[in-house]
């Protein structure tokens, strides 16, 4: 398969990007670095991405900004950050990506724990995450040519523990193994409209 992976360089889709370039080809796009540079808060730079990768068999995202901070130092536009980035820029990985995809391909997003147990300071978070759940479930309905989405919720991974765990008291990190498990299911495998929960 030829595979897309925006978010590619990050700390989940670097280990993402290893696995699935062991059998498939893969290009990655990021903000900064990889093969294709895009910015999934402006849908002309997404239009651009697809234009240069041309037909896909999959697309995966790992990438997606929101804003921590208490709830009451949040402003609407706080808000917007995780609207525009990690919510719409994902949406419309969808709504545009659908075009370039091959018959029977697959969309897989990525949400996180958050949607499902949120914690202090993160409102913003939680708010997409869940929309996300809901989107993904919703648009498997109506989406065309067999394309399959999904989206992978990983909880708090063992190369983030260091930086987030004061943030997540009591959650057993997962291992980055079990995490790229989640990718491999909705890329490889026949799952639709699922939120594949990957939690310790």
């Amino acid at each position: 398969m030829k595979i897309l992976i925006v978010g590619g360089n990050g700390t989940l889709g670097k280990k993402v990007t290893e696995r699935l370039k062991e059998k498939h080809e893969v290009l990655v796009a990021g903000r900064t670095g990889g093969d294709l540079r895009v910015d999934i808060t402006d849908s002309n730079s997404i239009k651009n991405l697809f234009e240069k990768t041309g037909k896909l068999d999959a697309i995966v995202s790992t990438a997606g900004a929101a804003k921590w901070a208490p709830f009451d130092t949040m402003s609407e536009d706080d808000f917007y950050i995780g609207i525009k980035s990690k919510l719409m820029g994902q949406v419309n990985l969808v709504r545009i990506g659908r075009d370039y995809l091959s018959n029977g391909g697959s969309i897989t997003l990525t949400t996180g724990i958050l949607g499902d147990d949120p914690v202090a300071n993160t409102t913003n978070a939680a708010m997409v995450n869940g929309a996300i759940h809901g989107f993904v479930k919703a648009v498997s309905l109506e989406i065309k040519n067999d394309i399959r989405v999904n989206a992978v919720s990983p909880g708090l991974v063992e190369d983030s523990k260091d930086k987030f765990g004061d943030y997540f008291p009591g959650h057993i990190p997962v291992s980055m193994d079990k995490m790229v498990s989640g990718y491999i299911k909705s890329v490889e495998g026949k799952v639709r409209g699922q939120v594949i929960r990957i939690y310790g």
